[in-house]
């Protein structure tokens, strides 16, 4: 959908911009949530992340929007570097992006992006959060990369193929309308 690389930063801006925020709630508030309330007693998570001082990072306890910001920076990188060059070839390899219908060449780029981007995202996660208090130990780094992967693999799969990469085109679509009807309108 994006045809140059101002678009495709856009694009991936955009995108990270709402998976970020959707995996930095999943795994605060789904996955660690209740053992959070439960070591501080809290009622809700928010208020159990405040009670220990904010989210365990590099070792040290940070503020969300910390977590959020670190967390856009990799993802950004990531997305940039590896995830969007890289996805459009593994999907085009697969199938011709120009007799192959649209929705499953995207939907195709979809899944190679999920199944690049998770497990790379997880491992520098599993790397962030790792307990360091405990001391470092490679094997427990990979066992906690291996857990990250199970845990986040299914939901990014159904969250970018149902909920954010349908939201993102929306948006791409309606931010570069001009330019999409110019393009429509040159080939027909």
């Amino acid at each position: 959908m994006p045809r140059n690389q101002f678009q495709r930063m856009i694009f991936a801006l955009l995108t990270v911009i709402v998976t970020v925020h959707a995996y930095v709630f999943y795994s605060l508030y789904v996955v660690n949530g209740p053992t959070f309330m439960e070591i501080t007693g809290e009622g809700s998570v928010l208020k159990a992340i405040n009670a220990m001082g904010g989210v365990s990072m590099f070792g040290k306890m940070m503020p969300i929007w910390a977590i959020i910001l670190i967390e856009f920076v990799c993802a950004y990188t990531l997305e940039v570097v590896m995830g969007s060059p890289c996805s459009f070839k593994l999907a085009s390899k697969v199938f011709d992006p120009r007799s192959t219908n649209p929705v499953i060449f995207e939907t195709a780029i979809i899944c190679a992006t999920v199944g690049l981007m998770c497990p790379a995202m997880s491992f520098i996660a599993a790397f962030m959060y790792y307990p360091y208090y405990a001391g470092f130990n490679f094997l427990t780094l990979l066992a906690n990369w291996l857990k990250l992967v199970c845990f986040n693999f299914p939901f990014a799969f159904f969250t970018q193929l149902f909920f954010i990469q349908p939201l993102i085109r929306t948006v791409f679509k309606f931010l570069f309308r001009k330019d999409i009807k110019k393009r429509e309108e040159q080939n027909v």
